[in-house]
């Protein structure tokens, strides 16, 4: 393998002769073997699209020769068609703000566009990564507006899944609605509910977080690309940064505007802290109701059994026959990162320091993390568990039948007292509840039944006042 020699404030590096990426990018890849992973692979995408964006405003404003800003684009389209990926190899852990990241894009699309014109790589007299590619623009203005938008990307879809999962659980509201059961509190028996009501419940916690993660897109819609280095536009034309926008919101189609103050987001993560708030909160719902399908699967023999989860694996190398609920569990481990990832986040945030916040990078990593992991464990929670979630339902209506839930519904018929002596007795002497009330001549069995009655026991107030 040959080398090309590059220069840059520091000096030369040998840099590979095939390599599209530069020195800068050499340098950074030496300089933070901290991770091994690179950035995500929207971010790569979103600061190519910027840096076409650019191109695009600096050739019709007459900035950029027309043959070099028509090369830059070219560039830039080939690798958004999903080729030279592999060059962009700077750590996702990386100081210095992310310019690591956004000379390692400028370099590719400039050898890139060199290539394309007939020359050699390496050859900056024909495209330059700074003069041309970075034309109007610092890494302050380009990093954290290709994080507004690769992160629109991954809510996107996010979205639309949580409404995927809300529809799911609201399936299985309307298949298990007449599956009365235990309700418990404390993991204790409490009162007698529907099964369906349980999932309801469920339905409605990730409603309120679909929503959430719906709107918060809006937070994310205001960029600062022109405004250079701290938010004031130095060196940029004014043209320009009207332009650029406008060829941002056409190439995304994300409705995207000039932040009203540039210096604002410039030197500001809070939405950031924002978004990855609500991923937190949607997590912790996800990882409530994974937990809950856990504990309701357990069993099959000696745990509470009142739902099955479809078999996903063998459960053990050493207990036969054992099947564990391993995608509740993974959406578990799924909604535990999310919520670390929320805590590197808010750190990185707050250590900004007055016009930058040099820890962008790791706020980018774990946010765009947790975008994705989060989807991807909500597809899987939709496809391999909840939509083939059953009821036992006998099951579930023996353990109600056994156990003292159905004794709160007959307080205003015998008051506290008679229940409690009732619940003791029946404890005492293994017998239903029903059986001990009868034996106790505490209500007549036809009475007793009409309480008893399922779709009566899970509805608000009393038997006789509501008929």
């Amino acid at each position: 393998m040959g080398f090309r020699i590059e220069h840059d404030l520091l000096g030369e590096k040998l840099v590979p002769e095939d390599a599209y990426y530069g020195i800068h990018t050499l340098r950074a890849a030496e300089n933070f073997p901290i991770t091994g992973r690179p950035i995500h692979k929207k971010l790569v995408m979103a600061l190519v699209t910027v840096k076409k964006a650019a191109a695009m405003a600096n050739t019709e404003l007459e900035f950029l020769p027309e043959r070099i800003g028509r090369a830059i684009v070219a560039a830039c389209d080939d690798i958004l068609s999903g080729n030279l990926l592999d060059q962009f190899l700077v750590d996702s852990i990386q100081g210095g703000a992310g310019t690591s990241s956004n000379m390692n894009a400028n370099e590719v699309i400039a050898n890139r566009a060199i290539e394309m014109l007939g020359g050699k790589k390496g050859d900056y007299s024909i495209v330059h990564p700074i003069n041309h590619v970075n034309m109007f623009q610092s890494t302050n203005d380009v990093y954290p507006t290709a994080l507004r938008i690769a992160s629109i990307w991954l809510l996107k879809p996010l979205s639309e899944d949580m409404a995927g999962l809300q529809d799911a659980l609201q399936q299985k509201e309307n298949e298990f609605c007449d599956v009365i059961k235990v309700g418990r509190t404390q993991l204790q028996d409490a009162v007698p509910i529907m099964l369906g009501q349980e999932f309801g419940a469920y339905a409605q916690a990730i409603a309120r977080d679909r929503w959430r993660l719906y709107k918060v897109q809006e937070r994310l819609r205001q960029v600062n690309i022109g405004g250079t280095a701290v938010g004031t536009g130095l060196n940029a034309d004014r043209r320009y940064i009207y332009l650029v926008t406008e060829k941002l919101q056409d190439l995304t189609g994300l409705g995207l505007a000039r932040a009203e103050y540039p210096m604002d987001p410039t030197q500001n993560s809070d939405v950031f802290v924002e978004v990855s708030g609500l991923l937190k909160s949607a997590a912790v719902n996800l990882s409530k109701i994974a937990s809950d399908l856990r504990l309701l699967s357990s069993g099959p023999r000696a745990g509470l059994m009142e739902i099955s989860l479809p078999p996903m694996q063998a459960g053990s190398s050493i207990m036969p026959g054992k099947v564990n609920p391993i995608i509740p569990e993974a959406v578990n481990l799924a909604a535990f990162q999310v919520m670390a990832n929320d805590v590197a986040i808010t750190l990185a945030a707050q250590a900004g320091q007055l016009e930058l916040n040099a820890m962008l990078p790791l706020i980018a990593r774990n946010l765009l993390e947790s975008l994705e992991i989060m989807d991807n464990a909500v597809k899987i929670f939709i496809k391999r568990c909840v939509s083939g979630i059953t009821a036992n339902r006998e099951h579930c209506r023996k353990l109600l039948e056994e156990s003292f839930s159905t004794l709160p519904a007959l307080t205003p018929y015998i008051g506290y007292d008679a229940a409690t002596a009732a619940a003791q007795k029946a404890l005492a002497e293994n017998k239903p509840v029903r059986q001990t009330v009868l034996e106790m001549g505490l209500m007549d069995e036809k009475t007793l039944d009409k309480v008893l009655n399922p779709y009566e026991l899970t509805k608000p107030g009393v038997f006789e006042v509501r008929s």
